[in-house]
Order: structure tokens, then C-alpha cells, then sequence
């Protein structure tokens, strides 16, 4: 191809490369040289720099060390305290995965140790960190990946022919347009469709969960979506209604590759897994299967923060920090060259929380922003997170001296790992009184996966655990749950307490049955700290309903809310009003269009018409199936 051809033009020796292959839009070259694989760096920087490309050098599978004695040379040159626990081989990439609890020591001071291994056993390692919860899923995933290791290697070599087949230096495209699919004017079924000449890109596909039958996914059946014709699936985050849509396009036939960061891949397997189990347990229609899901790890790409990788032909993408989840995103869309620069927000918060840093608004170029307005309206305006932390500690002491229960319905992702953090300060600094705290649901799975990313934490909880040695999702005041009859002990015997319980809408799962046994006993407290989807079981107890129905052992049952209900605004993931206004007046450089998503209705309406006012600049709050022609 051109594009390889182009490459090789910078290599003095071209017999000195036996083979050469994509890995999505990574360039790949084989040597049979050890010398000459060792001592190739300025080389190769020099080609990274003349063609914009990613290139890498490897050695080729026949020159390899024997994977016993590798696997033996490995163990001996690692220092204990680097935790061992698995080395995992991928022969036809010459590539050797090494999973340690203590990463940092496997890679040694200035890389040393990564060098060391490579030298010796002409291997070229990947360093991955056991999580510090036992984590399924992680394990599933990584065996399903090293499972099929070839049919990967076949995958993301097609994927870059596709990437490069229409390759050229000078590209220009006369036309962009973007098709809203999901999320025009509502919160659910995050799904756009970018278009241009050369692509088709799906940014986010998922469910509206609070919704009922076809309102809960997103437009594919619009005139424009062929899903024969699409390139790629950008997945900014993993929550149910961003996410949880794509296993199905695998199971329509979709096969090609799904950009994402680690974080984000784990949590959304996790999130798709459970919304079949839903539907099993409540008899529903399965939209797809566990099979499925499976798919769309084998197809994930996953890409670190601030790592520009070509997609398509015409379109490159850098994956930014969004501060709303593990590893969600702001995605920086480049098409064409230099033709157009697209933001993608998806969901984010624009302030530091307890868990993570907050959301990226510089980027090198930007003309056009697609932003959410979950909180977009006049009235809001959150308080600020020390008020919402103090209100948090406060409900919970009053509910605790009346010898009541807290429920907190808790979205799995996210809100729930940062309430983790502020109970377990608080406890720690003597602002709370020690108690336990049980968890239910996949609280207790997805904050395993937090363990085996802290990179992407904020640098408070980083520097606790790389500096301190003090993991704070690892204290004793967490207990899990996970059997009928532990449920009953705790609402019936045990005493005071704070439950953390999934789902956070209170669509399913554990939280409904809590709030069933605790709603009448006016000595307990049910505390919401996430947003609620119209129509979902939990806005209704927000809204004051004194009677809702609640599906019990026997069928719907109806439950009199003698509890106390709280709300706590301000720790949403979403940015609020303000925050909103001031990312895009601080965005740089400044956008000349604003497409508003993600809102209710008047949300929406309200921010378009605001920003249009403040900045001076095109706003669009599309409906679902509108088109926007961006150039």
C-alpha cells in the first residue's frame, strides 16, 4: 500500500524488514536484525515524525526466545514486590502482556527494566496492573482477547488497510453533516451519526432505560444509517444509555472496530452483561445476547488519553479526560485535512471531584461543539461539592441518630465510587462515626475496575495510593453483598447503616427491593444522587408521590413512602448550568457552532438560547432525525 511504501522509504536497508502489517492505524515493521531492532529508535522517531504515523518496529515471531524460557527469564529478572500474577504470550505479534500489582516495578526507573526484557528475550512487553479487587470481568476480558489473539491480529490489520486503502497526503472533503439518532431533546439513547464522502461514524449508541418498547433505542432505521457502511463506533463513555446499544449492532453483523479508552471497554461489558440479565429477570424481549457482547470486545480498539490515531480515511481522533466517569472521554474528531475540527462532550463535569480530574476543554484546533444539557436550564445551578459532601455526612448522622437506614440508590458507574470515597474520608477523619456501609449490585464489580485504572483517578486518590499505600476503595467499612439471605439480614437485623444499591433511576435491580422493605419506617432515609430519568420509579419518589407500585414477591405491589427523601444535587457527574457556560467561554480555541444534546426538552432550548446571547455565536438544539450540515 502507499502508505507503507512511504514508510520504508526512510529505511537505508529494506532487507532488514521480513514483514509488515496494521494494527488499526499503527504501522507494524518485522525485523529478523536483533541489532538492528535494538538500536532503531532515532530511526524510527524520525519516520514517526516525517509521516505523522505511528510506527513500530518488532521483532519477527522466528527470532523470538522459546516461550518456557522467556516466561523463566521474565520471572527472574522481575523483583518480587512487583505481585506477579500472570504472563501472557501473543506469538504472531511477538508480544508478551504482563499483569502485575505493581506495575511501576516491572517497568523499572526510566524503562530500564522494560528494556532489560526486550534485550533479553527479543519479546516486546505490555505492561497491564492486576486489580486490587478480584475483578471478573477484567479476567474475562483479557482472556477473551488473548483467546483469539490471531483472529485480533486478522481484525486490525484490515482495519488499517481500511484506514490507509484511501490514503493520501492532500485530502480534501466538500461536505460534513451530522445526524441525531438519540439524545435530540432527551436524556437517553445517546447516537450520532457523522457523515462525509469518505465515512460513516457512529459517536455513541445506547438505551433510554426509563423508556418503554421502541422509545428505548436509538434511530437506526433513519434513511441514512446503512450498517454495511459503517467505518466506526466512537464510544465517549460506558453508561447504559451511551453504550449499551452497540452489542446489538454486532449482532446485526457490524464487525468493524470500536474506539474506546481500557476503562470505559471493561465498564461497559459489564453495564451490556447486566442489561441482559435484566431483561431476564423480568421476562422481557433480549435485545442480544452474551455472545454479542463478547463481539464487541474482540472488535474494541482501545486508546489512551491524548493519543491521535486515524479512524478512517478522512477522520483522526484524540480521546481527551471528561471527568464524568473511569475513562470517559471528550472526543476531538479532525476530518479531513485541516477541512474541520468536531468536539463531542458526551457527558461531562467541568470541576475536580473526589474521583477524578476534571474535563479537557483546550484542544488544538475546534469549530464546531456538540454538548450536553442534562443541567441545562436557568434554575440549574448545583451547589458547590463541599456544601453537597457536608449535606451527605449531615443526612446520614440524623438518620443514624434516630436508628434509621440510608438507602442510596447509586448508578453503578461513577457517583457511586465517589460517594465510596467521601464516606471512607469521612469516617477516616472522625466526620462520621464508623459504620458499615454494604453494597449491592455491580457497585462492587465496576470498583474493582477502578483499582486496575488509577492512572485515570484524580491526583488526590493517585498520589493515596502510588505515594501512601493507601487504597481507599480497600477499607473495612465496605462490605459486599451478594445473596438473598445477607439482603434480609440487613434490613431485618441489623441496625444502622448506609446501603449502596444499583440501579440509581430505580429502574431494577437491588435498590427497588430495598426501598420495598424500608419505605414505610419513617426512621429511614432514601438519598438521591444522581440524575433521574422522567418516568423512572426514582423521579416519581423525588416528585413526592406518597404511594408508587414496586414489583414485589407476588407482582406490583403498592409501597407508601413514609421515609424521608433526600436529594443531593450538586454531586451529579454532569456539569451543571454554570459549569456548562463556562467551559464553552473558556473553550479554546472558541467554537463557531454549539449543537445542544442531552437535554430535556426545555434544557436544551433554554442553554441554546443563553449561549447564543453570551457568546455570539450558532447554536442548535436539534430533534431526533434531524440532519446538521457542519460544512
Amino acid at each position: 500500500m502507499e502508505i507503507l511504501d512511504e514508510v520504508l522509504k526512510y529505511i537505508p536497508d529494506k532487507s532488514k524488514i521480513s514483514d509488515s502489517a496494521f494494527e488499526g492505524a499503527n504501522i507494524i515493521l518485522y525485523t529478523k536484525d536483533e541489532k538492528f531492532l535494538i538500536e532503531s529508535n532515532g530511526l524510527l522517531k524520525s519516520i514517526v515524525n516525517a509521516i505523522k504515523k505511528r510506527v513500530e518496529l518488532r521483532p519477527d515471531p522466528s527470532i523470538t526466545m522459546d516461550l518456557e524460557k522467556a516466561k523463566e527469564t521474565i520471572e527472574k529478572l522481575l523483583p518480587k514486590e512487583a505481585g506477579l500474577t500472570d504472563i501472557l504470550f501473543d506469538p504472531q505479534r511477538s508480544l508478551v502482556t504482563i499483569e502485575a500489582e505493581k506495575p511501576g516495578l516491572v517497568i523499572g526507573k526510566q524503562g530500564d527494566l522494560l528494556k532489560e526484557i526486550k534485550k533479553k528475550t527479543l519479546w516486546i512487553p505490555i505492561i497491564r496492573r492486576t486489580p486490587a479487587i478480584k475483578s471478573k470481568i477484567i479476567e474475562n476480558i483479557r482472556h477473551v482477547l488473548y483467546e483469539h489473539n490471531d483472529y485480533r491480529r486478522k481484525f486490525l490489520n484490515k482495519v488499517g488497510k481500511r484506514i490507509y486503502g484511501g490514503w493520501t497526503k492532500n485530502k480534501q472533503n466538500e461536505w460534513i453533516r451530522i445526524s441525531i439518532l438519540g439524545a435530540g431533546r432527551q436524556v437517553g439513547r445517546s447516537c450520532f451519526l457523522l457523515q462525509t464522502p469518505e465515512s460513516r461514524v457512529l459517536l455513541d449508541c445506547g438505551i433510554n432505560v426509563a423508556a418503554q418498547n421502541q422509545d428505548q433505542y436509538p434511530f437506526l432505521e433513519a434513511p441514512e444509517f446503512n450498517i454495511e457502511d459503517l467505518d466506526a463506533v466512537i464510544l465517549s463513555h460506558p453508561h447504559v444509555d451511551h453504550s449499551a446499544f452497540i452489542p446489538f449492532l454486532l449482532k446485526m453483523g457490524y464487525r468493524g472496530p470500536i474506539y474506546c479508552t481500557e476503562p470505559t471497554r471493561d465498564i461497559a461489558a459489564l453495564l451490556c452483561l447486566d442489561t441482559i440479565a435484566v431483561s431476564q429477570k423480568e421476562a422481557s424481549k433480549q435485545i442480544y445476547t452474551s455472545k454479542d457482547v463478547k463481539e464487541m470486545v474482540k472488535h474494541t480498539i482501545t486508546l489512551e488519553y491524548e493519543e491521535v490515531t486515524d479512524i478512517t480515511p478522512d477522520i483522526r481522533i484524540t480521546l481527551y479526560n471528561a471527568g464524568h466517569t473511569l475513562g470517559s472521554s471528550v472526543v476531538h474528531i479532525h476530518i479531513g485535512n485541516g477541512l474541520h475540527n468536531l468536539v463531542y462532550t458526551a457527558d461531562f463535569k467541568f470541576l475536580r471531584t473526589q474521583l477524578l480530574e476534571p474535563a479537557v476543554n483546550r484542544f488544538p484546533r475546534v469549530e464546531t461543539i456538540i454538548i450536553e444539557a442534562t443541567y441545562g436550564a436557568k434554575d440549574d445551578i448545583l451547589p458547590s461539592r463541599a456544601s453537597c459532601e457536608e449535606d451527605i455526612i449531615n443526612t446520614i448522622k440524623k438518620t443514624l441518630d434516630r436508628n434509621g437506614k440510608v438507602l442510596i440508590p447509586v448508578l453503578g458507574v461513577g457517583r457511586s465510587q465517589e460517594i465510596m470515597l467521601i464516606l471512607e474520608q469521612a469516617i477516616r477523619e472522625g466526620k462520621l462515626e464508623k459504620i458499615p456501609i454494604y453494597i449491592q449490585g455491580m457497585v462492587w464489580d465496576i470498583t474493582a475496575i477502578h483499582t486496575a485504572y488509577p492512572d485515570y483517578l484524580n491526583r488526590n486518590v493517585r498520589k493515596s495510593i502510588f505515594h501512601r499505600d493507601h487504597n481507599p476503595f480497600l477499607s473495612d467499612i465496605f462490605m459486599r453483598i451478594s445473596s438473598k439471605k445477607e439482603q434480609d439480614q440487613i434490613v431485618e437485623e441489623t441496625g444502622p447503616c448506609v446501603i449502596m444499591a444499583t440501579s440509581g433511576m430505580m429502574t431494577a435491580g437491588a435498590s427497588v427491593e430495598y426501598f420495598r422493605r424500608l419505605a414505610d419506617n419513617p426512621k429511614n432515609t432514601i438519598m438521591f444522587v444522581n440524575y433521574l430519568g422522567e418516568g423512572s420509579l426514582g423521579r416519581r419518589i423525588q416528585n413526592g408521590e406518597s404511594e408508587v407500585q414496586v414489583p414485589g414477591e407476588k407482582g406490583m405491589e403498592s409501597i407508601k413512602v413514609n421515609m424521608e427523601v433526600k436529594t443531593i444535587s450538586g454531586l451529579s457527574g454532569h456539569a451543571g448550568r454554570a459549569e456548562l457556560i463556562r467551559y464553552l467561554s473558556t473553550c479554546d480555541p472558541k467554537p463557531k457552532k454549539v449543537i445542544i444534546v442531552h437535554g430535556e426538552s426545555s434544557k436544551t432550548l433554554d442553554l441554546a438560547s443563553s449561549i447564543h446571547k453570551l457568546a455570539r455565536i450558532e447554536t442548535n438544539a436539534p430533534k431526533n432525525l434531524e440532519v446538521i450540515r457542519l460544512r
